[in-house]
């Protein structure tokens, strides 16, 4: 028998997990971690989390997947609109907790703050993110939304797989959030908000591409009917 959840129990799933997910990056980020760790860690903690709350709020952690979904209509925009605000509030909670884990100074945080390489603009910026983030968000539908594929039950793994390889693409450029929570942690707790729109729209852009391209292009049956949100 398939269970239920509340609109709360779904918010509070995807605040602690999306809380757990920017701490366990932002902690491998203040050790020191290269980009090979941080990739890592963030494919790892995506894994858990999605894996951990797949069941209850269809494990989004991510307001790009969640803007996708209303766009797409697999989910009402009154309940994405939380989702979102569920997610930016858990990821600020992660951010607060690392930075008072480990000396209570905001500004120790500001390197952890994706950023732009030199010499990179910012349309070079939005592309770059919104191709990472198809490739995430494309993952996401193959494996979640689209229930035949045989990856279903451990959607996290193959979603996290994808956040590892987005990070190894274009850490170096953007500094790799794929996601506005990763960036709108750290961006808050340390007023840094440079190239925002590049950690906004490029996330946004490629992950309603992504979900596009599958449910048309793939499985336009999925397209046919809105799906609930914890289908994902």
């Amino acid at each position: 028998m398939t269970t239920v959840h509340t609109l709360a129990e779904k918010l509070l799933a995807e605040f602690i997990a999306t809380m757990l997910f920017v701490a366990v990056g932002l902690g491998v980020f203040v050790n020191g971690g290269d980009l090979l760790a941080v990739a890592l860690a963030h494919g790892l903690a995506i894994a858990v989390g999605v894996t951990a709350i797949g069941h209850v709020s269809g494990g989004h952690l991510n307001p790009a997947v969640s803007v996708t979904m209303v766009v797409l209509r697999q989910m009402s925009p009154v309940e994405g609109l939380a989702y979102v605000v569920a997610q930016l509030a858990g990821g600020f909670v992660g951010a607060l907790l690392i930075m008072w884990g480990f000396d209570g100074e905001g500004k120790d945080l500001a390197g952890s703050v994706p950023a732009l390489a030199d010499g990179l603009g910012v349309g070079n910026g939005i592309l770059l993110e919104a191709v990472a983030t198809f490739l995430l968000v494309w993952v996401v539908f193959a494996v979640a939304v689209d229930r035949d594929g045989a990856w279903f039950k451990v959607a996290g793994m193959p979603i996290g797989f994808a956040v590892t390889s987005g990070i190894l693409m274009i850490g170096t450029g953007t500094g790799a959030a794929l996601n506005p929570a990763r960036w709108f942690a750290p961006a808050l707790v340390s007023n840094s908000w440079d190239d925002a729109a590049v950690y906004i729209v490029g996330p946004i852009v490629g992950a309603v591409l992504a979900g596009a391209a599958y449910l048309y292009g793939i499985k336009p049956r999925l397209a046919g009917a809105a799906a609930a949100p914890d289908t994902v």
